[in-house]
């Protein structure tokens, strides 16, 4: 029994499936639903018989492969006492007939589960296909007033239990494969909606074959108008470009008010001036699934506004932005509204045309809105020509524009507002106009909504479609005669959107083999294109930045192995050398004089010093303070200081030669973070480097090597204090005009500061001839030659056998200074190695990375994208890339839509010839 309900319940999930599986074909197909019945019940039957089938045969075969054995165990028991045999035979025979019992009790089991599975299905079959048939018929008496359940409509969908179990859809297997093709028609009926049955009080009066039509068309023109957005991304030529509709007329041609009666909002901009500056975009989108209308601005990054209101202050103030003295612009507004009661459309809402410029505005203002509106109003877009019904058509601008592109009125829809203003004899004579015949016709409307008393308008509902469609049934069924059924004139918004869609619908497709050819011959050139300039080599933001950095990082890694502890020493010896001169020149070098003419006495003389006593107590004060000087001012925060401008300057220069050098942004967030880095550790280090200094303020200790190695470098350190003094001579006596004036200057700056020439107090005009501006640079010169001299004194000086031996650091200053400059830096260069050097080599990149994330993060979602385009080069890479790409897409979705539209020609011509009407036609026209 426990067997019988195991197979039970692996049969009755088929089963279940296949009954649901019978509902569904039996309601997408209304006709031939009891051939549909028996083909599902005969595959229900193979379904059921196959499981307990396979398990009768599996038995059987068990039984005849026990008989097979038989004469092979006989062979082999020959050789065995008859006893054995005997015993082993009788075992053999009861394990037989048990195994024969088994297979009668699974034949009986079978027998039963398929008996009982079989009429199950057949109950459920039938009970569904009373159900599908009493929906059907209910469905085609009542049509429009019956509201299907939505467990049955997710049944009839395919998304509800039936294909669902613990694992997921169809029980942890994939989901069935839907072909785009009844993708398509998924959403029957959602014209309506988009027509304005479902927002006003009117019946559809739609046949079911009129509904598919729709819904096939529908599904068209919304994805012809995805393509058409795709095209504006890959900015093609006119050549591949797909019809929108563009709206033109005069600024008191009522023509805000029919876009606002085809969306169903108010949310144009409002104004006695001139508002709309910009071409305004307007996309409508169909979307079933939208709980609210809302908009979206995606140049400016606005996503689902739903207060319409917003809307309309955020379109004024983007017209606004305009200057005055401009006026207008061709820089589109582009807006997307979604919505289940809007159909697919896609609008271009242009500046109204004026006849006179007004007082504030450029003379030029006309001529520039009608080289903007024929701008857009070429083919193969389609113009809406918005006319009130109370101005002649003769002088209607916007249908004398639109003659001017469409002679033959082939691609223009006549608009007629405002149509309760005028007799209706004569709005029917409008509409039915033979002097500016148009193919496409004349729709009248009443835009506008009735006004109350005190001025206000009188909304019946908060639908505006609803409240204008009342209105104008109102008054064109006041006036069967010349707008009844039998007029032949076409009235109403309802009307309006159902012919913008036909219309529309009709110029894509009527472009669609030409779109596909242009398009694929843009795809071919592209294609060559990138193989030839880039070696089909691909390219993306994100792969950009990555090779940018790790090309950077490898440029840091060589410079982190070129830079070490002895650049480092070499760095700091020499700012501590200019150290040391300062020292020099103001304890040995610069005679303090109180007057700039008078030469003051000394006590001692640097002339002298070679001969002093060793015990002067005059030059060893000389050396204490120079000595003091030189290790009290802060060699911890000018070892760290030259460290800091030392790597930010080789990171500068790293940057400069990578691609970063093209992005000014980014180079400087990676400038920063190195600043960030080597100011985190600044402080501690230079104070560990002043910790470690400590005993050399006090006692330095010079060891002879040391002293021998002072020797030789100060010698150095003198002759290229002397080659700038002697370039600086040189630079003034260029500037004064040659030598021999600026030894005139000089000579007489002499004569000053020896007595011998008395000059009384400093005249602004000079002395003896000469300019206070020459003066003053005679002076320098003075300066610098006396300078020199003093240090060829002590070069000759340094390199005495006096100055050889250690003993005699009184006489030698400048060895002495160095000596200890070179222990303070090589100290200090053993801190600055572990503290700051190998910190930042180890925490940059990282460093680097977080802040480049963080760059790239702050900018939203398209910051990878600028930076990338920053660079021309890379510029033009990325948009080949993206355009091979667009292009790809573009072409599959047509494609698609090629295999879409023929799938749904072929299921209407199939209904076409059933029902007898006449052969196999070709595609349906609107």
């Amino acid at each position: 029994m426990s067997a019988q309900l195991r197979a039970a319940g692996a049969i009755a999930p088929v089963a279940r499936r296949v009954g649901l599986r019978a509902v569904r074909q039996f309601h997408q197909l209304p006709t031939g639903g009891i051939q549909r019945a028996d083909l599902a019940a005969r595959d229900l039957r193979r379904s059921v018989q196959f499981p307990a089938k396979l398990y009768h045969n599996a038995v059987m075969v068990r039984n005849a492969s026990f008989v097979r054995l038989l004469p092979k165990l006989a062979v082999k028991f020959v050789r065995i006492p008859a006893l054995f045999g005997g015993l082993m035979l009788g075992a053999v025979g009861w394990v037989q007939y048990q195994a024969i019992q088994l297979g009668n009790s699974a034949q009986e089991m079978y027998t039963n589960v398929k008996t009982g599975v079989t009429d199950t299905a057949f109950a459920i079959w039938g009970t569904a296909a009373d159900i599908a048939n009493q929906t059907k018929k209910g469905f085609n008496e009542k049509k429009g007033q019956f509201t299907m359940p939505e467990w049955l409509d997710n049944i009839m969908k395919g998304e509800g239990a039936a294909g669902e179990g613990s694992g997921g859809p169809n029980g942890g297997r994939e989901p069935p494969k839907q072909s785009r093709v009844a993708g398509g028609a998924a959403a029957a009926g959602a014209s309506a909606a988009a027509y304005g049955y479902g927002a006003v009080d009117e019946e559809d009066d739609r046949s079911p074959e009129e509904v598919v039509k729709d819904d096939h068309m529908m599904y068209i023109t919304k994805r012809m108008i995805e393509i058409r957005n795709l095209l504006s991304r890959v900015g093609q030529s006119s050549s591949v470009t797909l019809p929108s509709i563009v709206v033109i007329g005069s600024q008191s041609s009522g023509k805000s008010s029919v876009l606002e009666a085809i969306v169903g909002h108010e949310f144009l901009p409002k104004g006695s001036n001139m508002i709309t500056r910009r071409p305004i975009e307007l996309t409508l989108v169909n979307d079933p699934q939208a709980k609210v209308d809302y908009g979206e601005f995606p140049d400016l990054g606005l996503a689902r506004v739903t207060d319409f209101s917003l809307i309309q202050k955020t379109l004024t103030e983007l017209n606004q932005s305009v200057p005055e003295s401009q006026c207008v612009s061709d820089d589109p507004i582009r807006l997307t509204i979604h919505s289940p009661r809007v159909p697919d459309l896609s609008l271009i809402d242009l500046p109204g045309y004026i006849q006179v410029a007004g007082e504030n505005q450029p003379r030029e203002l006309k001529r520039k809105i009608s080289e903007l509106c024929d701008k857009y109003i070429r083919g193969p877009n389609i113009i809406l020509a918005i006319s009130a019904a109370d101005t002649d058509l003769a002088n209607s601008t916007a249908l004398q524009a639109s003659r001017r592109v469409d002679p033959r009125g082939e691609r223009t829809i006549g608009v007629i507002t405002k149509m309760d203003l005028v007799d209706p004899e004569k709005g029917a004579a409008i509409l039915g106009d033979k002097q500016y015949p148009l193919r496409l016709g004349y729709v009248g409307v009443i835009s506008k909504m009735p006004v109350q008393a005190g001025g206000l308008f009188r909304r019946e509902s908060s639908n505006l479609l609803a409240s204008i469609n009342k209105n104008e049934k109102a008054f064109f069924n006041s006036h069967p005669e010349e707008f009844g059924p039998n007029s032949g004139a076409a009235t109403g918004t309802i009307t309006l959107r159902k012919k913008l869609m036909h219309v529309l619908e009709q110029q894509m497709s009527s472009k669609l083999t030409e779109t596909t050819d242009a398009i694929t011959r843009e795809l071919e050139e592209t294609t060559y294109q990138f193989k030839v300039q880039y070696n089909e080599q691909p390219m993306s933001a994100e792969s950009y930045l990555a090779a940018s950095l790790d090309d950077f990082k490898h440029q840091f890694h060589n410079f982190a192995n070129t830079f070490g502890r002895q650049q480092l020493l070499e760095l700091l010896k020499d700012s501590l050398d200019q150290k040391v001169l300062d020292q020099l020149a103001a304890r040995y070098w610069n005679k303090p004089i109180e007057d700039l003419f008078i030469a003051p006495a000394e006590p001692d003389s640097l002339v002298d010093l070679p001969k002093a006593d060793p015990k002067s107590p005059y030059w060893h004060r000389q050396l204490d303070t120079a000595c003091s000087g030189l290790t009290r001012l802060g060699v911890g925060r000018l070892a760290a200081t030259v460290a800091s401008n030392a790597i930010q300057a080789n990171i500068d220069k790293l940057l400069d030669k990578s691609s970063f050098a093209k992005h000014p942004s980014a180079r400087q967030v990676i400038s920063e973070a190195a600043a960030l880095v080597l100011a985190d550790r600044a402080y501690a280090t230079s104070d560990g480097i002043e910790i470690s200094l400590k005993p050399y303020k006090f006692d330095p200790d010079i060891q002879p090597n040391e002293w021998e190695k002072g020797r030789e470098h100060v010698v150095g350190v003198l002759h290229g204090e002397l080659e700038q003094c002697q370039n600086a001579i040189k630079s003034l006596e260029n500037s004064v005009g040659g030598r021999k004036k600026l030894r005139e200057v000089m000579s007489f700056v002499d004569k000053a500061r020896k007595g011998e020439i008395i000059i009384e107090g400093d005249h602004p005009s000079g002395a003896g001839g000469f300019s206070a501006a020459l003066l003053a640079r005679g002076r320098e010169a003075v300066f610098l030659r006396d300078r020199a001299d003093i240090i060829n004194m002590r070069i000759v000086a340094s390199k005495s056998r006096k100055c050889k031996s250690l003993e005699n650091k009184y006489y030698c200053p400048e060895i002495f200074l160095d000596a200890v400059a070179t222990k303070l830096a090589q100290t200090a260069v053993l801190f600055l190695n572990v503290e700051m050097l190998n910190d930042f080599y180890h925490r940059f990149p990282r460093e680097v990375e977080t802040k480049l994330n963080e760059y790239m993060n702050s900018h939203g979602g398209n910051g990878l994208e600028k930076f990338a385009r920053e660079d021309p080069k890379i510029r033009r890479h990325l948009d080949l890339v993206q355009r091979k790409e667009l292009l790809e897409l573009v072409l599959m979705k047509i494609q698609d839509l090629h295999r879409f539209d023929a799938a749904g020609n072929v299921k209407a011509d199939r209904d076409y010839l059933k029902k007898g009407r006449g052969q196999q036609r070709g595609r349906w026209s609107f």
